[in-house]
């Protein structure tokens, strides 16, 4: 039998397949387009940064396949992309350069987030209509607060001149304050409708924060209602706010933040009843706070707060937390809740009962059920009898603020502090505002050991301490100093509250004052100095304000 075997013939040098070939070609056009790409960028990194080597063209010009062009013609991608490495009052100075640019600047990406701080002045208005109207219906995050302060302290303001002819003393005064104050509201109705109006339609909205410092108005009581009467007597915008944050809450398809704090007139007791199941059982935070709420109805009950299974923070009015919403929160079927911001308000104290708020138990029971549950408590012109009754031992208290305008706080309450909660507190703010001739009072009266001493002893891990409108001595003070050394990262004393011994103040030799610095630095390591302003003051601000961004901050922070 004969095999005949077929053996290959080696290829001759240089030989290729036709598909090897056309892999070459392919590759060859890759790379010829690769470095006409690279000259082209090039080309127009060099027009942007106006470098020489451009020929005859203008400066400022660019070659762009083999034609003059200008920075407008940029491809609106790369636009945004190099505002993404700008801050934002760079952003606007860059979209001044042409319309294309400015076109550019408004792009979602550029935009995730906005924050505005408004005054409530006729100025604002256009200026918010534009921004909204940019960047309503995409953010996804959006902060504003209004306030009125700055508005009301300039001489100007909603024709309060005309209201004075005729009258004097304090009658012409309490008219013009009236004016005013019926302009402040119209513009703040129309502030907040732009607002609501722009992100109605917004479904990528996340997180959603209002707050409205109309805090003058609102510690008249009765007359916020009557200026309201003035400014919308058939009550339209009102109910229109109303029905327009309620199909906020209706459209919303992402939301797990929202927070409403002090917003005269816009969040109701039905309001969270617009949230969808799927919503309310994702949100991760609320904070529904108003001191105007009549009688003893409250913005959101235990059965509703049964639907926010998955809440890590919550902030509310302290006489809103009853005891039956411990309950809810310790049920199995919710998260762990790890942040509870409280305010404790005269106003509310004197309307709502304290009866129904949580006992020790209830505290147990949350601090069992979240051994990462952290509280932060605001109390403002609160009485001494109703702060022992709310502060309970299983608190896991973490921030303490107690503002005063009326009612002081005692030694006591101090000592029972710092007693109470030395494995948590963090921050203890003491503020008084109380105007008395006779001097600031003096915590350490009649006792042997100063209670803020054994505050800073007990609390090892106090961070934050501010004190204004309360007697410190100076011994004291570098007392607290040397206790908490290095670890107090802000030690905060108004020069008017320090106080010195007769003995320090008759030594010839030292300087009290400059002793004073010099050993409190030494004692915390760092350079010191007593505050000579109380507006210089980090936590001096309106009570509501402060409260609201520091819950902000403290919920944020988890």
């Amino acid at each position: 039998m004969l095999l005949f075997l077929s053996v290959p013939q080696p290829r001759p040098p240089g030989a290729r397949t036709r598909a090897g070939a056309a892999r070459v070609v392919r590759r060859r056009r890759r790379q010829r387009l690769r470095r006409r790409q690279l000259r082209r960028l090039r080309g127009l990194l060099r027009g942007l940064r106006g470098r020489p080597g451009t020929g005859g063209r203008r400066p400022g010009r660019m070659a762009l396949c083999g034609q003059a062009a200008g920075a407008a013609s940029l491809p609106s991608e790369l636009i945004v992309h190099i505002f993404s490495f700008l801050p934002a009052p760079d952003r606007l100075r860059a979209s001044a350069s042409c319309s294309h640019w400015r076109e550019c600047l408004f792009y979602p990406a550029l935009w995730p987030q906005l924050r505005i701080c408004l005054r409530v002045s006729p100025a604002e208005q256009p200026r918010l209509e534009f921004l909204m109207r940019k960047c309503g219906w995409f953010v996804r995050e959006l902060r504003v607060e209004f306030a009125a302060e700055n508005y009301l302290s300039g001489d100007g303001g909603g024709g309060g001149g005309a209201a004075d002819t005729g009258t004097g003393g304090e009658e012409g005064e309490a008219l013009q304050l009236s004016s005013r104050w019926l302009e402040v509201l119209r513009i703040y109705l129309e502030l907040v409708l732009c607002v609501l109006l722009s992100i109605r339609n917004n479904r990528n909205l996340q997180k959603f924060s209002l707050f409205g410092d109309i805090s003058v108005v609102q510690q008249q009581g009765s007359l916020s209602s009557t200026y309201l009467n003035r400014v919308d007597p058939d009550g339209k915008k009102i109910k229109q706010i109303q029905q327009l944050f309620e199909e906020i809450l209706s459209n919303s398809r992402q939301l797990k933040w929202l927070s409403c704090g002090f917003m005269l007139e816009i969040v109701t007791p039905t309001s969270l009843s617009s949230l969808s199941n799927s919503i309310a059982n994702t949100m991760e935070h609320l904070s529904l706070l108003d001191n105007n709420i009549p009688g003893s109805s409250t913005l959101i009950t235990a059965v509703e707060l049964e639907r926010f299974v998955n809440l890590h923070s919550l902030a509310l009015d302290f006489c809103d937390f009853t005891a039956e919403m411990a309950r809810v929160l310790t049920d199995s079927n919710h998260v762990p809740l790890k942040r509870l911001s409280l305010l404790v308000h005269n106003v509310s104290v004197m309307h709502k009962s304290l009866d129904n708020m949580p006992n020790d138990e209830h505290w147990k029971a949350l601090s069992r059920k979240s051994s990462s549950l952290r509280v932060y408590l605001m109390a403002f012109d609160v009485k001494g009898e109703d702060m022992l009754k709310i502060l309970k031992p299983s608190i896991p208290l973490e921030r303490v603020h107690f503002d005063s305008y009326v009612t002081c706080v005692s030694g006591a309450i101090v000592d029972l502090i710092s007693r109470q909660y030395d494995k948590f507190l963090t921050h203890f703010i003491l503020m008084n505002d109380v105007i008395d001739t006779s001097g600031f009072p003096d915590l350490s009266d009649n006792r042997n050991e100063d209670p803020l001493v054994l505050l800073a002893w007990r609390c090892t891990k106090l961070t934050l301490l501010a004190i204004h409108g309360y007697t410190v001595w100076a011994h004291n003070l570098i007392a607290i100093a040397r206790l908490r050394g290095s670890d107090l990262k802000v030690l905060e004393v108004t020069e008017e509250s320090i106080d010195f011994d007769q003995g320090e103040l008759a030594d010839q030799d030292v300087d009290p004052v400059h002793n004073l610095i010099e050993q409190v630095s030494l004692g915390l390591g760092q350079p010191w100095h007593a505050v000579l302003d109380i507006e210089s003051l980090s936590v001096f601000t309106e009570p509501n304000r402060h409260f609201y961004r520091e819950m902000q901050s403290f919920s944020e922070d988890i």
